[in-house]
């Protein structure tokens, strides 16, 4: 005869699998995985891996935020802002009455699921080809309005999420100004100090300290997390056993006494593959190896952020190993290591991504962050861009405007720009690119796709320069310009 159970414990026994841990900023085993960009598809041409709708990676517990990558245009048209998901959801996808700002509603459903599972799901803001930028403090705070008000805890007719709310902004400034950003993220922090969840303010500085353009916005208010970007940078990953590179020492130090939030979390930022960055990539176990010896050493420590979730899935679950390795699980082999010789710091870490507006997507770019441009149809055969090629150069991008002596990679191909341009395909009849010949037969000397910073703004009298600086034939066509606050 089998023993019954009173009925109270039997209801308790059915909830437990549903109980579900919440997101914990002060562990020290958290994984950050960038979502938007579809790195992967940057640089092969097997559709199959490419990025996946966003609840495709949470079907485990590998993963604990992913930051939406990227909102990279601030005021665009009716003075909203534009963002760009790459294969998943662009302007191609529609966009609310009036503005470029897309309506990817049909991604509520993965955001709350996502966030169902214990997981936060933040917007991430800038790339390296973001233009995000202000001219004045007012001008900021109003920008930190709208984004609470389209994507966080306020309300609007135009969320692009519909209905869902997500947890926080992160901020990946890698160019133009960093003025007036405190005055953005206090602003936000206001909105939050009265709502009924938490929301997390996170950044993506480079290794090299201090940022050149983030270093400002961390040194002057309080981040709950800071995803440094070992990588591309003389003190990247391979780097880790010589002292003179390797530099989490001085981002402990930064955490504990020059930061506003003495508790910040320093996470060790790194690519999910080798195609992911130019430089930098070291294999999961050596990465496992890297983050328990630097938690041993170093109470800031909180975890680990890679870039990308296309590239991680794809290859061999590196998520996977990695979260694996944060818990000390499985053994791990000495860490194999290079000695870089250079000192000069490279800001092509996370490029952004805009969407040209027309038909079929092809993506391009490499590190952290893919650009989504659109051409005719894809590669018919898979390319990997290797370091010391284009693979250090940012895709085109079709609202960005670039300045004389600019490059940049389109259709496999390296272009450097004659003068000012906007939203002029690289190749086409405005004549605004020079060809510089096919990526794998090329070398690019430079460590970043601008010659000059990302700007906030274009002067007015950008465009009417550019058009007398060119032939008569490369103006007779319409165009976008003087988009207010991008560029």
């Amino acid at each position: 005869m089998r023993a019954r159970l009173p009925c109270g414990l039997v209801f308790v026994l059915s909830l437990a699998p549903m109980l579900v841990a919440a997101f914990d900023m002060s562990r020290n085993d958290n994984l950050a995985v960038y979502w938007g960009q579809n790195s992967y598809g940057a640089t092969h041409s097997d559709t199959a891996n490419w990025q996946q709708t966003l609840s495709f990676y949470c079907q485990d517990n590998s993963i604990d935020t992913f930051p939406l990558a990227f909102l990279d245009v601030a005021f665009d048209t009716g003075g909203l802002p534009s963002f760009d998901l790459s294969n998943i959801c662009s302007v191609n996808s529609g966009v609310f009455s009036g503005t470029d700002l897309p309506n990817c509603s049909f991604l509520a459903s993965d955001i709350t699921t996502c966030q169902s599972k214990g997981k936060i799901v933040t917007l991430s803001i800038g790339g390296a080809t973001g233009a995000v930028g202000f001219t004045s403090d007012a001008q900021a705070q109003a920008f930190g309005d709208t984004i609470w008000n389209l994507f966080l805890g306020g309300s609007s007719s135009t969320r692009p999420f519909g209905s869902a709310v997500l947890d926080g902004i992160d901020l990946d400034i890698e160019g133009g100004s960093s003025a007036h950003f405190p005055a953005f993220v206090n602003q936000i922090r206001s909105h939050a100090s009265g709502a009924s969840k938490k929301y997390y303010v996170t950044g993506a500085p480079q290794c090299p300290y201090p940022d050149a353009y983030m270093g400002s916005i961390i040194n002057a208010v309080g981040f709950d997390a800071v995803y440094v970007q070992f990588y591309n940078n003389y003190c990247g990953l391979t780097g880790f056993s010589n002292p003179n590179d390797w530099n989490f020492a001085q981002w402990d130090t930064w955490a504990k006494t020059v930061s506003p939030n003495p508790n910040v979390k320093v996470y060790i930022g790194a690519p999910a593959s080798s195609t992911a960055a130019g430089s930098g990539y070291v294999s999961a176990s050596q990465l496992s190896s890297i983050a328990q010896q630097t938690r041993s050493q170093y109470s800031s420590f909180g975890g680990v952020m890679l870039w990308d979730a296309s590239q991680a899935y794809a290859n061999g679950r590196f998520d996977a190993a990695v979260k694996s390795g944060l818990a000390g699980g499985g053994s791990v082999p000495p860490v194999s290591t290079t000695t870089s010789t250079s000192k000069s710091s490279s800001s092509t870490s996370k490029s952004s991504s805009s969407t040209s507006k027309s038909t079929t997507t092809t993506t391009s770019s490499t590190s952290k962050g893919s650009s989504t441009s659109k051409t005719t149809s894809a590669p018919a055969t898979t390319t990997t861009v290797s370091s010391g090629s284009c693979g250090v150069v940012a895709a085109w991008v079709s609202n960005v405007a670039y300045v004389a002596g600019d490059q940049v990679t389109y259709s496999g191909h390296l272009w450097t720009a004659k003068w000012w341009s906007e939203a002029d395909v690289p190749g086409g009849s405005a004549g605004d690119w020079t060809d510089d010949g096919l990526c794998a037969a090329v070398n690019v000397n430079k460590t970043n796709y601008r010659t000059t910073p990302v700007h906030a703004q274009i002067p007015a009298s950008a465009s009417a320069a550019a058009a007398a600086a060119r032939p008569a034939a490369a103006t007779a066509k319409s165009r976008v310009v003087g988009r207010a606050g991008g560029i």
